[in-house]
């Protein structure tokens, strides 16, 4: 195959998902502990929507990043897929298919520490169904002649954390066009949304209130007219200097931009561009994390 084509080829989907569904069971090294099925994995599951527009779960499907993998030194081109145990929604561990260069075809898994609970998506999407102003959001449009879809839950490496990312659609029933009306975004231990992705990116890192609608535009306050109102609302002017409020806008800016950046590549086939604004986007994502903890 010519070099300028190799470096084209990509890790089967259907070859990923075989391989995780065997691999669930043959990872047991222990011949007492695979007799009993003590340790078996699945494939994580989300919550997707089913014929008639009712909610069901699902397996997840692979997907495909551009990122450094543990204990390398270079960016690859990897297709993961996580793995919960078996009756279980906590994450346990993560397959990924190489495809770069002389590593094109072979897989790796990591664990994550059986010390510590990792949330699954279907935790992630039950600590949505369980914020009363979310739900009751969701119900609501639910009897309105609408549907509200959920699309794919992102599980985003970023630095030694993950993030989880939800967009949240309504269908009308005489419309086949889903329009976007909310981004859920959660860590371990915080879960912020709002109408759009930057809106929740400010929720969840800059202290403003999660909503459900875009806030309306106010005239800045003598008391406050240094700081953006989307950093300073709810965080008092001695924590947050009108400089540190800046500069977190504009981290909260450029990961929307990097955000809408992949979607836009992805919808046009251009894979090695979008992976590369999918690792902008986490570099973007490990800055406001740093910020966080300061």
């Amino acid at each position: 195959m010519p070099p300028g084509l190799r470096k084209h080829v990509r890790y089967p989907e259907l070859l990923l998902k075989l391989q995780a569904e065997v691999y669930g069971l043959y990872h047991m090294t222990d011949a007492e502990a695979f007799y009993n099925r003590e340790d078996l994995w699945t494939v994580a599951t989300e919550v997707g929507m089913g014929e008639g527009g009712a909610q069901t779960t699902q397996a997840m499907q692979p997907n495909f990043v551009l990122m450094k993998l543990p204990g390398e030194s270079d960016e690859e081109f990897v297709e993961i897929l996580p793995f919960t145990p078996s009756n279980r929604n906590n994450l346990i561990g993560w397959i990924a298919g190489r495809s770069d260069g002389a590593q094109y075809g072979t897989s790796v898994v990591y664990n994550f520490p059986k010390t510590k609970l990792v949330d699954g998506p279907l935790q992630i999407e039950a600590r949505i169904d369980q914020n009363a102003e979310l739900s009751g959001q969701l119900t609501l449009w639910n009897q309105q002649g609408s549907h509200v879809r959920r699309g794919a839950l992102l599980v985003i490496p970023t630095g030694r954390a993950l993030l989880y990312a939800e967009p949240i659609y309504l269908q009308a029933e005489r419309s086949p066009m889903p329009e976007l009306r909310l981004v859920v975004l959660a860590l371990q231990d915080k879960l912020a949304y709002g109408p759009t992705f930057e809106s929740a990116m400010a929720a969840l890192f800059g202290g403003a209130a999660s909503s459900l609608s875009a806030p309306a535009t106010n005239a800045p306050s003598t008391t406050t007219a240094a700081v953006p109102a989307v950093s300073a609302r709810g965080v008092p002017a001695a924590v947050m200097s009108p400089q540190s409020a800046g500069d977190l806008n504009a981290l909260i800016a450029e990961a929307a931009k990097d955000l809408a950046d992949y979607q836009r590549l992805t919808a046009e086939g251009k894979l090695g561009e979008a992976g590369q604004k999918l690792e902008e986007l986490k570099r973007t994502l490990d800055k406001l994390n740093a910020r966080q903890k300061k």
